[in-house]
C-alpha cells in the first residue's frame, strides 16, 4: 500500500515526498488508518519495522484536522531512553517540516541550555512533547505544567519502559491527563503487565500484531561454541577474514564493556564503548563517530539493542548469550534493516549453552554452529541437557592447557 492511498493532508504528503517515502511497511499499513479514525491502539511491532512513522504521521494529520489550541500542549510521546527520544524528535522534524506545529524533546543530559529550552516548550505550549518519563516528571515537580488540552498520548517501546521500572512514573503522568484522549501504545512484546496497564489507561483499544518476536529471515544467524578466553581471538579472526565497519558487539554487563574495548584496541581494531554510565555528551560523540565510520566496532550493553536507527549495520556479534530470547531478537534486529541483509554471530561459552538452547527453542530453529577456525584449540561440546558441572569441569581443563 502507498502513502498517497490514505487521506493525508498536503502538508504530510509533501514531507513524505521530500523524504522519498513511497510504500508503507506492514505496521504502517495496518496501524495508521486505525489511529486516523481516532481509536486507541495497541500495536505489537519490533524496532525497525517503521513504527515511529506509524504514529507520527497520523498524529500530525489528526492535529491538522481537529480543533486544538496553539498555545497549549496537545500531544505527548513517551520513550524509555534519551537515544530513542532524540531519534523520534529527528523524525518529527522531518515529517512536520511543512506543517505548522512545534515540538520539544524532553530528556536528560549535560547541556546546560537544555533544561531552559524544555521548560519554555512545556510552559508556553509546544504542540508535541517527546519525553522520557523521568525527565518530564522532574519538570512537573518544579513547574505547574498544563496538561488539560492533551488529546493524544503515545507510549513507544512500552514493554521496555516497564522493564526499566517506569510504571509508577507513567501513571503519575497519566493521572494529569484528560480522560477524553486518544492513547496509542507500541510494544515489541505483549506480556501480562502491558495488558494490565492497557486496561488502566486505554479505552476499548484495537490491537495490531506485526512480526511478533521473530527476527527477519534476511539475518544469517550463526554461532561459535567456544571457551571464554577464545572469544577475543574469535573477534580478531572475524575482522581478519572480512573488511567490516559499523559492527555492534553486545556485552552482557557494562563493567565488562571497557575491558573488552581495550582488548580490541590492543589488537589494532577501531573500537569504542557505549553503556549507561557514559555522560550524554560522550554517548552522542561515540554514536557520531560510529555513524560516520570512524569507529568500526561499537562495544555496547543492551542500551543500543532498541531504538537506534542505523540502517547499514552488516553484522551484530553477541559476546555473551542474552538470558532472554526477546533480548536476543532485539539485539540481532540491529542488522538487516530497511530491506538490507545482515549477519548475527553469537559466541557461546560453556555456561551459556543452556540460554542459547532456550533461544533456539523460542525461535523454533537450530542456529548454524560454525567450526572454530584453523589454529584454535577445540572448543567445548554442544550438548543439550548436559549437566552444568561437567561444562565447568571441561572449562577448567581448558584453562590448565592454556596456561601451560
Amino acid at each position: 500500500m502507498y502513502f498517497d492511498e490514505l487521506p493525508f493532508e498536503d502538508e504530510i504528503l509533501d514531507a513524505l515526498d521530500a523524504m522519498n517515502f513511497v510504500e508503507m511497511t506492514p505496521v504502517q499499513e495496518q496501524t495508521m488508518p486505525i489511529i486516523m479514525d481516532g481509536h486507541d491502539v495497541i500495536s505489537c511491532a519490533q524496532t525497525g519495522t517503521g513504527k515511529t512513522a506509524a504514529y507520527i504521521l497520523p498524529l500530525l494529520n489528526n492535529l491538522l484536522n481537529d480543533s486544538h489550541s496553539a498555545d497549549h500542549l496537545n500531544a505527548i510521546i513517551m520513550a524509555p531512553t534519551r537515544e530513542l527520544a532524540q531519534q523520534i524528535d529527528q523524525q518529527m522534524q522531518g515529517f512536520s517540516y511543512f506543517a505548522p506545529f512545534s515540538s520539544v524533546a524532553v530528556y536528560g543530559g549535560n547541556d546546560g541550555n537544555a533544561w531552559d529550552i524544555q521548560k519554555k516548550g512545556l510552559t508556553h505550549g509546544a504542540d508535541i512533547v517527546i519525553a522520557t518519563p523521568g525527565r518530564l516528571l522532574s519538570h512537573m515537580k518544579v513547574y505547574n505544567i498544563d496538561f488539560s488540552h492533551i488529546k493524544y498520548f503515545i507510549l513507544d517501546e512500552a514493554d521496555r519502559m516497564l522493564d526499566m521500572g517506569f510504571y509508577d512514573d507513567i501513571m503519575k503522568i497519566v493521572n494529569k491527563l484528560p480522560k477524553s484522549r486518544q492513547t496509542i501504545m507500541f510494544s515489541a512484546t505483549m506480556p501480562p503487565k502491558i495488558r494490565t496497564m492497557a486496561k488502566q489507561i486505554m479505552h476499548a483499544p484495537k490491537e495490531v500484531r506485526i512480526a511478533i518476536s521473530r527476527p527477519p529471515e534476511t539475518i544469517h544467524q550463526m554461532a561459535y561454541i567456544c571457551y571464554e578466553p577464545q572469544k577475543i581471538k574469535l573477534i580478531e579472526h572475524i575482522f581478519q577474514d572480512k573488511t567490516l565497519s559499523k559492527v555492534i558487539l553486545f556485552v552482557g554487563k557494562k563493567n565488562a564493556v571497557h575491558d573488552i574495548t581495550r582488548s580490541l584496541r590492543k589488537l589494532g581494531l577501531r573500537a569504542d564503548e557505549m553503556h549507561s554510565d557514559l555522560e550524554q555528551s560522550a554517548r552522542d560523540h561515540v554514536m557520531h563517530e560510529f555513524r560516520n565510520g570512524r569507529v568500526d566496532i561499537l562495544v555496547a550493553t543492551d542500551i543500543v539493542s532498541r531504538g537506534i536507527d542505523i540502517d547499514d549495520i552488516p553484522l551484530v556479534i553477541n559476546y555473551n548469550v542474552p538470558r532472554d530470547a526477546e533480548d536476543y531478537v532485539h539485539r540481532i534486529g540491529r542488522t538487516a534493516r530497511a530491506a538490507n541483509s545482515g549477519e548475527a554471530i553469537t559466541l557461546i561459552g560453556p555456561d551459556e549453552q543452556i540460554f542459547f538452547q532456550r533461544i533456539e527453542k523460542f525461535l523454533e530453529k537450530d542456529i548454524e554452529k560454525l567450526p572454530l577456525p584453523q589454529g584454535f584449540e577445540p572448543g567445548p561440546e554442544y550438548v543439550i541437557g548436559k549437566e552444568e558441572k561437567k561444562k565447568k569441569k571441561s572449562y577448567k581443563g581448558y584453562k590448565k592447557r592454556s596456561e601451560k
